[in-house]
C-alpha cells in the first residue's frame, strides 16, 4: 500500500466490506485501518461523503457473522474517528447508539464500537485548554450520546422542535434488566470528557444510574458497574451536586423499608466514594459513619447469632450486608482517617467482634486464650487424631461450610485491623497500648481460624502491628545489589563513646568492620524496655511462638509462610525474643526447609502471600539468618546437626534466589559455629564448619550457578575465611583448606563478573586475619597490586570498595609486613590520583593509606610527586576527618625523617597561599614531629611573627606556633603573651589567628595558659571575645591532651557566664559552657538545666544553645546523668516563651535526634507534638512593613517554622514509625503551600516518605497534586527580579523531582496495598508531561545521572 494513498482507494475498499468471503472481508477491514493510521491528518477531513459512506459500511460490518471481522470494524471506528470532520461525530454516535445486530451473537458489539470512539479522543486536561477535536467531540456527546443515554434532552443547545430521543441506554427495561454495555459507555464517557460535562448533566447521568438501585430484580452485575459508574462521576461533581447526591444516600439510608439488597449497594457505593472521593467525603463522614457501625454494632451481632440459632443457617444477605460494611469501614479507614478519628473505639470493637464471627461453629464461652485451656486442647487434638475428626464432624453438624459465606465477613474484619494498624500505629493507638491490649490479643486467638483465606489475613494483620513496633528504621548495608546486612549493636554503641578521646581520622581507620564482625560476640540477652510497643510485644511472645509453632506442624504452605513471616519480624524488631521457645520452633522450621528443597526450583515466586514451596525455603531461611544474628550461639548450637545439612541442601538448590538465600543463612550460621561467639571448639563444631565450607566454595566456582549465586558464595567464604582459621586452638579450618579459600577469591578477584564480591571477600578476610602461616606474600603482594589496579575503574562502587580493602591490608601487621619495597612503590603510583580534594570520601581513605605505607618503606613512598600532591591538598578547604588524616600523615612523614623536602615545598610553594590554620596546621605538625630533620626551628617562626610584613605571614605563623605548642604540650617554649599581644591589633583577621592559636598552645600546658586566659576574659571589649575563643580550643582539646583542668573549672564557670551576658560573645560563650558541662556534668549540668529557668531571655537562650552543644560532643558518663534530664529540659525549651529560644530549641532537638535519639524515642510522641506546633503559620506574627510607596508583608515565624520542618525531617528520617503519618502528612501539605525555603524541605520529606512508606504516600496524592498544579501553575510577574525568577524555576525543578518519584513508586506500591491510582494525580501528571515536557526530561536525565 502507498504511503499516502488517496481518497478514491478509500472508495474502492468499501464494496469489498460487502463481499460473500469472510476472509476478504477482514482483509479489507485490515487495509482501511492501516490507510486510516498512516494517512495524513487531513486524509478526509473535506471528503463529507467518503467518510459518511464508510461509517455506513462500517457500520454494516459490525453486524458481521464473523467475529474476528466484527472485532477489525471496531478497530476501523477508532482510526476513522481521528480522521473523520467534526460535522460527522454527532451522525456517527446516533447510528453507533441506535444500532441493533441481528446476525452477531455478541449484543455488546455496538457498545463497544462507541467505547473505541470515545477513546479516540486525548483526555482532557484539568487546567488545560482541550483540543480542538476534544471540544468538537464534546459538543456532539452533549448533543446526542448524554440524551440516549438517558433518555431525554439534558441541554438544548439552541435547537428548537428537537424530537424527543428513544428510550435511554440506562434505562430499566419492562423485564426489569439493564443493558450492562451502556454502564461501559457511561463510565468511558466519564473517564474521558468528565472535566467537560456540564452539571446539568452530571446529574442527569447519575440519577439514570441511581434508578439501577432502584429496581430489585437488576442483576448484581449491573448494580456493580453502576456503583464504579458513580464513584468515578464524583470526582468531576461539584460541591453542591456532590452535598446533594450524599443527602440523598443519606435519605435512602433513613429509609424504613430498605431491603438488604439495597442496604448493601448503598454501602458499597460509600466504600467506593472513599477510596475515590477522600478528601471531599471526608466532610461527611460524621454523618456517613454510624450507618455503618450500626450494621456492626454488638446488637446486631447478638441478633445474627440468635437467628442463626434459631434458623439452622444464616441469612446470606445479611452476611453480605456486614460484609460490605466492614469493606467500607476498612475504606473510610484508609481514606479519611483523620475523619473516623471520633470512632476509632467502636471501629475497633466492630472489626474485633466480627473477626470471630462463626455462627458455623459453637461458641467458646469461656473465649480461652491460646496460653490457657485452649492450648491444651490443642495439645490432646494433636495426640488424638481420631478425636479431632470427630469433633470437626459434630462442629460441622449444624451447616456445611460449602454453605456458609460467615468466612468472609471474618476476613474484612481483619483487613479493616489492618486498616487500623496502618494507618493509627505510629505515634498513636501503637504508643499508648491500644493496639496490643485489644488487638493482638484476638488475632492471636484466631490464629485457630478453619477457613485458611481468614488466617492469612489475621497472620498478615499481626506481622504489620509487629513491624511497626520497630523502635527506628534500621540501617542497612547493601551488597552486590542485593544481600542486606544489619548493623549491629556493638557498632551502634561504638558510635556513642566518647568521642574526645580520640581523632576525627579514625573515622577513615580500619573500624571493626561491620560486615565481617556482625555476629563477632553473642548479643546479650536484654530485657525488653519497661514500657512501649517492644515491651507490649514482649508480653505476648510467648503466646505468639506457641501458636505459629501449632501452625508451621500441621498448616498448608501459605499459613506456614505467612507464620515465619510473622517470627522473623518478631525477631528483628525485638532483636531475639525467641530464647526461652526456640525448642518450640527449631524442628518445624528445619522441616519447613527440609521440605522445600529440591522443589523450589519448580515454583516461581510469586507475591509475599504466594503459597510456593521457593517462597516458603526463602521466608524460612531468612529466619534463619535473623534469629543466628540475634540470639546466643547456646541457643542455636544443639540445632546444628539438623541445620547444617538442611543448609547446605539448600545452598546446592537449582532455583538462584533460594540458593542465595541460603548462602546468606550459612554467613549467619558459620558466625554462630566459630570462636569467639561460640564456647565449643569441638571436633562437632569443626565438622560442620567443614561441610559448610565445602558447599560454599562449590557455589564459588561452578560455572553453572547464577552470578548472583557465585557472588553471595564468594561473600561467605571471605567470613569463613576469617571466622574459620583463627590461630592457635581455635581453627576451625585447616591451613589447606584456608590456602585453597584464598587462591579462589584471588581467581575471583581477577574475574569481571565476580570481582567486587572478592572484593569485599578479601577484605572481610583480612580485617580479622591473624595467622601469620595462612597466606603466602606472593599472593599478599598480587592481592594489593590487583586491588590497586581496581582504583582506575569507572565503577566508582568497585574504587570505594578495593580503596577500603587496600586500608585493611595494610593496616594488618602480618600483610603489611608482606609488602615488598616494589610493590609498596608500585601502589603509591596507583593511590595518588586519588589523594585530591575533589573526592573528600576516597581522600580520607589514601591518606590513613599512605600513613601505614611511608612507616613501611619511607623513602619509597615519600617521593617528590607525593610532596607536590600534599602541597596541592594543603591549599583546598579542608576540615574534620580529611584534615586529620592528612595531620596523620604528616606526623607520619616527619617521625620517619623523610619530611625536609615536604618541609620546604610548603614553606615555599605553598606559604600564605591556602588558609593559613590549615597550613599552619600542617607545618606544625611535621616541624614538632620531624625535629631537626626537617631543616627549620620553631624560632624561625618566632622571628618570622615578628618581622613578617604582612598579616597573611603573621597569621600563618601563629598558626604554627599554636600547632607547634600543641603538640609540644609541657616542653614548648612559647609563653602566652606571644600571642596576647595580637589581640589589640587593628588587623581583622590576626586577633583571632592568635586567639586560635593561644587556645591550641593552651591546651598542650594548660598551667602555663590557662590563669592567663582566664584573667583575660574578665576585661571588656575584644579582648573578652577573643579570650572565649582561646578557651574553646583548650575545652576542645582537653580529653585529647589528658590534661587535667579541674582546679580552674569553677572559676571558669563565673567568667563564662558573666562574659555570655554580652551578645557578641553569647554563641562562643554557650560553646564553651556546653563543653564544660560534659566534662564535669556533675557538677554543672544541675547549673545549666537551672539557667533554662532563668528570668531572662537572653540567658535562657544561651543556655539552650549550651545545652545543643553538649548533645554532639560527650560520654558515656555524660550520657548517664544526661539521660533522666534531657526530656523535661526539651520540654521547657520548647515552651520558652520567646520566640528565638524556641527556634533555639528546634535546633538543639535535632542535635538531640542525631546524637542522642536512644534517650529521645521513648518521649518523642511529647516532642512531636510540641514541634509541630511550632511548624504552623501564626497570623499574629505576619505584621505590614512600610517600604516607601510600598507595603511591605513580613513574617517574624518564619525562622522558626523553617526550623521546625528541619527537625521535623530528622524525627521522620531517624522514627518514622513514632510519628502518626496523618499529623505528618498534614504538616508537609500545608508547608508546601508556605514560603520557598519550607516548600524545599517539604519536597525532602516527600522524596524520603517515597520509600519510608509508599503506601501511606499513595494516599496523599491526591492533595499533593493540587498543591503541585499551584506552585508550577504560579507565573512570575513581568517586572520580576532574576532572583525570583531564580527561586521560581529551583522550586518547579523540586517539584518536578519529586513528581518523578512518586510518579514512579507510589502508585504501584498503593495499588498493591489495596488502593487505586487517584484521578487527580492521573490527570496532574498528564498535564505535567504536556505544559513541562522539556523541563521533565531535563530533571529525569539528571536524576538518572545522579543515580548511575
Amino acid at each position: 500500500m502507498a504511503a499516502n494513498p488517496p481518497p478514491g482507494a478509500l472508495m474502492a475498499l468499501l464494496p469489498k466490506l460487502s463481499d460473500a468471503d469472510a476472509d476478504i472481508r477482514y482483509m479489507s477491514l485490515n487495509d482501511l485501518d492501516t490507510m486510516l493510521r498512516l494517512n495524513h491528518p487531513n486524509f478526509l477531513l473535506n471528503d463529507y461523503h467518503a467518510c459518511a459512506k464508510t461509517v455506513d459500511c462500517l457500520l454494516r460490518t459490525l453486524d458481521d457473522k464473523n467475529g474476528e471481522v466484527q472485532n477489525q470494524a471496531i478497530k476501523c471506528v477508532g482510526s476513522l474517528t481521528q480522521k473523520a470532520p467534526a460535522e460527522l461525530f454527532a451522525p456517527m454516535i446516533e447510528k453507533l447508539s441506535t444500532l441493533k445486530t441481528t446476525n452477531s451473537v455478541d449484543n455488546s458489539i455496538p457498545a463497544t464500537a462507541l467505547r473505541t470512539f470515545l477513546a479516540a479522543f486525548s483526555r482532557p486536561i484539568i487546567g488545560v485548554q482541550p483540543s480542538k477535536a476534544t471540544q468538537e467531540a464534546y459538543a456532539a456527546l452533549s448533543k446526542v450520546l448524554v440524551p440516549r443515554l438517558v433518555g431525554y434532552i439534558v441541554i438544548p443547545h439552541g435547537i428548537k422542535n428537537q424530537g424527543s430521543p428513544p428510550t435511554g441506554m440506562l434505562e430499566v427495561r419492562n423485564d426489569n434488566t439493564v443493558d450492562h454495555d451502556a454502564i461501559d459507555v457511561l463510565i468511558e464517557l466519564v473517564s474521558r470528557f468528565g472535566p467537560m460535562l456540564q452539571d446539568a448533566e452530571k446529574k442527569a447521568l447519575q440519577k439514570s444510574t441511581m434508578t439501577i438501585f432502584d429496581h430489585e430484580r437488576t442483576s448484581t452485575v449491573a448494580k456493580k458497574k453502576a456503583v464504579a459508574a458513580i464513584s468515578l462521576l464524583a470526582l468531576y461533581m461539584s460541591d453542591a451536586l456532590l452535598s446533594s447526591f450524599i443527602s440523598s444516600i443519606i435519605e435512602s439510608f433513613n429509609n424504613p423499608h430498605l431491603t438488604p439488597a439495597q442496604h448493601r449497594l448503598l454501602i458499597t457505593m460509600m466504600g467506593s466514594l472513599a477510596r475515590t472521593v477522600p478528601q471531599r467525603l471526608g466532610r461527611y463522614v460524621k454523618t456517613l459513619a454510624p450507618f455503618i457501625l450500626d450494621i456492626l454494632s454488638e446488637q446486631e451481632y447478638q441478633t445474627a447469632l440468635e437467628d442463626t440459632a434459631e434458623n439452622g443457617v444464616t441469612d446470606s444477605e445479611a452476611e453480605e450486608v456486614r460484609e460490605a460494611a466492614l469493606l467500607a469501614l476498612e475504606a473510610f479507614l484508609l481514606s479519611c482517617s483523620n475523619d473516623m478519628r471520633p470512632y476509632t473505639d467502636e471501629a475497633i470493637e466492630a472489626a474485633l467482634r466480627f473477626v470471630a464471627y462463626d455462627p458455623n461453629v459453637a461458641e467458646n464461652e469461656d473465649d480461652e486464650d491460646m496460653a490457657g485451656i485452649q492450648a491444651d486442647r490443642n495439645e490432646e487434638v494433636e495426640a488424638d487424631p481420631t478425636e479431632e475428626d470427630e469433633e470437626d464432624f459434630e462442629e460441622e453438624g449444624a451447616m456445611s461450610d460449602d454453605d456458609d459465606a460467615s468466612w468472609k465477613v471474618r476476613r474484612c474484619a481483619a483487613k479493616a485491623l489492618y486498616a487500623i494498624i496502618s494507618t493509627r500505629s505510629n505515634g498513636d493507638l501503637l504508643d499508648n497500648g491500644t493496639l496490643y491490649q485489644k488487638i493482638a490479643p484476638v488475632l492471636i486467638d484466631r490464629f485457630l481460624e478453619r477457613e485458611e483465606n481468614v488466617r492469612l489475613e489475621v497472620l498478615s494483620t499481626l506481622t504489620a502491628l509487629v513491624r511497626k513496633s520497630s523502635d527506628s528504621t534500621m540501617t542497612l548495608f547493601t551488597f552486590a545489589g542485593e544481600t542486606e546486612f544489619e548493623l549491629t549493636s556493638n557498632v551502634e554503641a561504638r558510635s556513642r563513646k566518647r568521642r574526645r578521646l580520640g581523632s576525627d581520622a579514625t573515622l577513615f581507620e580500619s573500624p571493626i568492620h561491620s560486615l565481617s564482625m556482625s555476629g563477632f560476640k553473642s548479643p546479650n540477652a536484654s530485657p525488653p524496655p519497661s514500657s512501649g510497643p517492644r515491651a507490649d510485644l514482649a508480653r505476648l511472645s510467648s503466646n505468639i511462638i506457641r501458636g505459629v509453632s501449632k501452625l508451621l506442624k500441621q498448616s498448608t504452605l501459605a499459613t506456614k509462610q505467612s507464620g515465619i513471616v510473622l517470627l522473623r519480624e518478631m525477631v528483628t524488631v525485638q532483636r531475639g525474643g525467641l530464647s526461652e521457645h526456640f525448642t518450640e520452633i527449631a524442628n518445624p522450621l528445619i522441616d519447613a526447609i527440609n521440605s522445600c528443597t529440591g522443589a523450589s526450583s519448580s515454583h516461581s515466586i510469586g507475591s509475599a502471600a504466594s503459597a510456593t514451596g521457593g517462597r516458603l525455603h526463602i521466608e524460612a531461611l531468612q529466619l534463619v539468618s535473623a534469629i543466628c544474628d540475634n540470639h546466643s550461639s547456646a541457643i542455636i548450637a544443639p540445632y546444628a546437626s539438623s541445620l547444617v545439612p538442611a543448609m547446605t541442601a539448600a545452598v546446592r538448590d537449582k532455583y538462584f534466589k533460594v540458593s542465595g538465600e541460603a548462602i546468606a543463612a550459612v554467613e549467619s550460621l558459620v558466625k554462630v559455629l566459630t570462636p569467639p561467639r561460640s564456647g565449643s571448639r569441638g571436633q562437632a563444631n569443626r565438622n560442620f564448619v567443614g561441610e559448610l565450607y565445602d558447599v560454599v566454595l562449590d557455589r564459588a566456582v561452578a560455572i553453572d550457578a547464577d552470578v548472583e549465586v557465585r557472588q553471595r558464595a564468594i561473600h561467605a567464604l571471605g567470613v569463613l575465611l576469617a571466622r574459620g582459621c583463627e590461630s592457635g586452638n581455635g581453627r576451625m579450618l585447616s591451613e589447606a583448606q584456608g590456602r585453597k579459600a584464598t587462591v579462589v577469591l584471588l581467581d575471583r578477584l581477577k574475574n569481571e563478573t565476580t570481582r567486587l564480591a572478592a572484593v569485599g571477600a578479601i577484605d572481610v578476610f583480612l580485617t580479622s586475619f591473624q595467622d601469620a602461616t595462612m597466606i603466602q606474600r606472593d599472593w599478599t603482594q598480587e592481592v594489593a597490586l590487583e586491588l590497586g589496579a581496581q582504583l582506575r575503574k569507572a565503577n566508582r562502587g568497585l574504587r570505594g570498595a578495593s580503596l577500603t580493602a587496600l586500608r585493611d591490608l595494610v593496616g594488618n601487621a602480618i600483610t603489611l609486613d608482606h609488602l615488598n619495597d616494589t610493590t609498596v612503590e608500585e601502589l603509591t603510583g596507583m593511590l595518588l590520583p586519588l589523594v585530591s580534594p575533589n573526592d573528600l570520601n576516597f581522600l580520607g581513605t589514601s591518606l590513613v593509606i599512605f600513613s601505614k605505607l611511608v612507616r613501611r618503606s619511607p623513602s619509597r613512598v615519600v617521593t617528590a610527586s607525593l610532596n607536590g600532591t600534599l602541597c596541592e591538598i594543603v591549599v583546598a578547604p579542608l576540615a574534620g576527618a580529611v584534615l586529620e588524616a592528612l595531620l596523620v600523615l604528616l606526623k607520619v612523614i616527619g617521625e620517619q625523617r623523610v619530611g625536609q623536602q615536604l618541609m620546604h615545598s610548603l614553606l615555599q610553594n605553598v606559604g600564605v597561599n591556602g588558609d593559613p590554620a590549615i597550613v599552619g596546621k600542617a607545618i606544625g605538625t611535621l616541624l614538632v614531629s620531624g625535629g631537626p630533620s626537617v631543616g627549620v626551628k620553631l624560632d624561625d617562626f618566632v622571628t618570622e611573627l615578628r618581622s613578617a610584613p604582612d598579616d597573611k605571614r603573621r597569621c600563618l605563623a601563629l598558626s604554627v606556633l599554636g600547632e607547634a605548642g600543641l603538640r609540644l604540650g609541657s616542653s614548648s617554649p612559647l609563653k602566652p603573651d606571644v600571642f596576647t599581644k595580637y589581640f589589640s591589633s587593628k588587623s581583622q583577621s590576626l586577633p583571632r589567628a592568635a586567639a586560635t592559636a593561644l587556645g591550641r598552645a593552651g591546651a598542650g600546658h594548660i598551667n602555663s595558659y590557662l590563669p592567663v586566659i582566664l584573667s583575660s576574659t574578665s576585661q571588656s571589649g575584644s579582648s573578652q571575645y577573643l579570650s572565649l575563643h582561646a578557651i574553646k580550643e583548650i575545652l576542645q582539646f582537653t580529653g585529647q591532651s589528658r590534661a587535667d583542668i579541674s582546679p580552674y573549672t569553677s572559676q571558669m564557670w563565673e567568667k563564662l557566664l558573666a562574659a555570655s551576658q554580652v551578645e557578641d560573645n553569647r554563641a562562643v560563650g554557650a560553646e564553651c559552657i556546653g563543653r564544660l558541662t560534659v566534662i564535669e556534668p556533675k557538677t554543672f549540668l544541675p547549673s545549666l538545666r537551672g539557667l533554662l529557668q532563668h528570668a531572662t531571655p537572653s540567658v535562657r537562650g544561651m543556655a539552650i544553645q549550651a545545652v545543643r552543644f553538649t548533645l554532639s560532643d560527650s560520654d558515656e558518663a555524660f550520657d548517664e546523668m544526661l539521660q533522666p534530664v534531657l526530656i523535661p529540659m526539651l520540654t521547657a525549651m520548647l515552651n520558652d516563651e520567646d520566640l528565638e529560644n524556641r527556634r533555639l530549641a528546634l535546633g538543639a532537638l535535632n542535635s538531640a535526634m542525631h546524637n542522642k535519639s536512644d534517650m529521645i524515642l521513648p518521649s518523642l510522641a511529647d516532642l512531636v507534638r510540641l514541634v509541630m506546633k511550632e511548624s504552623k503559620l501564626k497570623p499574629e506574627l505576619v505584621r505590614e512593613v512600610q517600604m516607601g510607596p510600598f507595603k511591605h508583608k513580613v513574617d517574624d515565624g518564619l525562622e522558626v517554622r523553617k526550623s521546625a520542618y528541619e527537625t521535623l525531617y530528622t524525627l521522620m528520617e531517624g522514627a518514622y514509625g513514632r510519628i502518626s503519618p496523618a499529623d505528618l502528612f498534614e504538616r508537609i501539605l500545608a508547608g508546601l503551600e508556605d514560603e520557598h525555603e519550607i516548600k524545599v524541605l517539604c519536597n525532602l520529606m516527600l522524596s524520603k516518605l517515597v520509600v519510608l512508606d509508599a503506601e501511606e504516600t499513595g494516599r496523599h496524592l491526591d492533595s499533593i497534586a493540587e498543591r503541585y498544579r499551584s506552585i508550577l501553575a504560579f507565573k512570575p510577574k513581568d517586572n520580576a527580579v532574576k532572583q525570583e525568577v531564580e527561586k521560581l524555576q529551583e522550586a518547579n525543578k523540586g517539584v518536578l523531582k519529586v513528581t518523578l518519584l512518586l510518579q514512579e513508586i507510589v502508585p504501584g506500591k498503593a495499588s498493591s496495598g489495596g488502593q487505586v491510582q487517584s484521578e487527580k494525580w492521573k490527570a496532574y501528571w498528564e498535564w505535567t508531561g504536556k505544559e513541562f515536557k522539556a523541563q521533565l526530561a531535563s530533571v529525569e536525565q539528571d536524576v538518572k545521572s545522579q543515580a548511575a
